[in-house]
């Protein structure tokens, strides 16, 4: 293909062969005159005979046959091992029969020479969406954290310091109340998630339960925090946890104005934006360093989700924090 500052770009190529067939130069004289080979003049006059100046146009080089091709029918099969048993090239070129080297570049030809594409649960090519602007579609979700003992949890601790301060805790908390602390009473930290999937902008409230009731309050308030930043709520996407499917969650959407939608069952990917969130924040503030309760760890909530908004950068947003996506938005600047 020719580039900008090529000698026979499709113009030059015209009026060489001009020259040659229109006004008679000879094959040497031409080519010399457009420092090319007689053999290219040659070449360019033929296809204006032939086809006018249609003909000068860049033209594929791919051959016309491949008897050497690799068989569609082999490709398949490569294809479905790498889908179905995620095998690398050695695995599937030692069953087919083939070099591992065709095998790796059948994958590289269909998209597939990287792991990362593929869909760990189902084996199919992952299918990645977002939508067009802020506010079209929030993810929610709920994430459940084991409360922190008084004392530190074992993570920083140790697990012998960790159980001995868990013990502690209960002891405290159950005083008066059931002499044998159960497993039950330790406490959970239910953190309710929305994420805006246009921005990735991010909302969490730490509850006591994830019941219905609790569900929609917290709702109620992140549309009414994403609309103090300019976002106007259309879509809601959640599981199908038993919240998300009362009536009281379909109530709440209908007042606000919202669309609800449910992920498939059994199929947490479509919700992944909101998934992969919750690693972040677990990584990022819920085991990121040692907190002596769980009070303390709940009180740098705030910050961390200032710092993940508007500083922290965000692989899906170009490197930016996620709230500059939030800058210019429909009717922004009008």
């Amino acid at each position: 293909m020719s580039h900008a500052n090529a000698v026979l770009t499709p113009i030059t190529r015209l009026r060489l062969a001009k020259l040659v067939v229109d006004e008679g130069w000879t094959l040497t004289a031409a080519a010399k005159m457009y420092l090319t080979t007689p053999r290219t003049a040659k070449k360019w006059a033929k296809r204006y005979r032939a086809e006018g100046a249609a003909g000068m146009v860049d033209r594929s080089s791919r051959p016309h046959r491949s008897p050497t091709r690799t068989p569609t029918r082999l490709v398949r099969a490569i294809v479905s091992l790498r889908l179905r048993h995620r095998m690398g090239p050695v695995q599937i070129g030692g069953r087919l029969g083939v070099p591992a080297s065709t095998v790796h570049a059948v994958l590289v030809r269909c998209r597939l020479n990287r792991l990362a594409r593929i869909d760990r649960v189902t084996g199919e090519p992952l299918r990645r969406y977002e939508h067009d602007h802020p506010g079209s579609l929030l993810h929610v979700d709920v994430t459940k954290f084991g409360n922190i003992p008084d004392g530190g949890g074992w993570r920083f601790t140790g697990r012998a310091t960790g159980v001995r301060n868990r013990a502690t805790t209960l002891t405290r908390a159950n005083a008066g109340d059931r002499p044998r602390p159960t497993r039950r009473r330790v406490g959970m930290a239910y953190l309710h998630t929305v994420i805006d999937d246009h921005s990735r902008v991010a909302y969490a409230e730490v509850c006591a339960d994830e019941k219905a009731a609790t569900a929609v309050g917290v709702l109620r308030r992140a549309v009414a925090w994403y609309a103090d930043h300019g976002v106007t709520v259309e879509r809601v996407l959640s599981d199908n946890g038993a919240a998300y499917l009362s009536h009281a969650w379909a109530d709440a959407c209908a007042e606000l104005g919202i669309t609800p939608k449910r992920t498939r069952p059994y199929r947490p990917q479509t919700n992944g934006k909101i998934e992969r969130f919750h690693r972040t924040l677990a990584d990022g503030w819920a085991y990121a360093r040692f907190y002596s309760t769980e009070t303390e760890r709940r009180n740098a909530l705030p910050g961390w989700l200032h710092f993940y908004n508007h500083h922290r950068p965000h692989t899906a947003t170009g490197g930016q924090p996620p709230i500059t996506r939030l800058t210019n938005l429909p009717g922004h600047h009008s």
